[in-house]
């Protein structure tokens, strides 16, 4: 059975947490869609396209995941949208420690309640990496930190340059 599954994020940027999440689910679907919010309700860092820009980069560069696996996108629609275009049962949401789990269970509530089909499956990443948040990794670079250990070396790069 061809399996697909939504990663709805902002990735602003992706971080090593990020792909735990997206290395594990890799395990058991057939094809990830990440996708990456482009609505107007938060303050991005880096805009959309930069952000997918990054994403591609992290995944298929650096790390050389399998782009027939995986596709990046942009979306401004309701995650359950996404999973009707994309046939799309699952919604894969991470978890870095029990602070986001009340966040991610009225998500997921909500999400069930406009698509009872969708299943939210959370997945959450080792244990070195439940404390990075891309928050505290601009942070850190900002401040002229090092950040080598959160996150990859194209995204540290293009960090590097918004800094700049």
């Amino acid at each position: 059975m061809k399996t697909n599954a939504i990663y709805p994020g902002t990735f602003d940027p992706i971080t090593y947490g990020h792909i735990d999440v997206i290395k594990k689910a890799l395990k058991f679907v057939n094809t990830l869609i990440v996708a990456i919010s482009d609505t107007d309700s938060k303050n991005y860092f880096f805009n959309a396209e930069e952000r997918m820009d990054i994403v591609k980069k992290a995944l298929f560069f650096d790390l050389r995941l399998n782009k027939k696996k995986i596709k990046v996108i942009l979306f401004k629609s309701l995650t359950t949208d996404l999973c009707k275009k994309y046939k799309s049962t699952i919604i894969l949401r991470g978890l870095r420690a029990v602070s986001d789990f009340e966040y991610e269970f009225q998500l997921a509530g909500m999400n069930r309640k406009l698509n009872d089909n969708i299943e939210t499956i959370f997945l959450m990443s080792d244990v070195e990496n439940q404390i990075i948040s891309s928050k505290f990794v601009k942070e850190i670079i900002s401040l002229g930190g090092d950040i080598r250990k959160f996150t990859t070396k194209s995204t540290i790069k293009s960090l590097k340059e918004k800094y700049d």
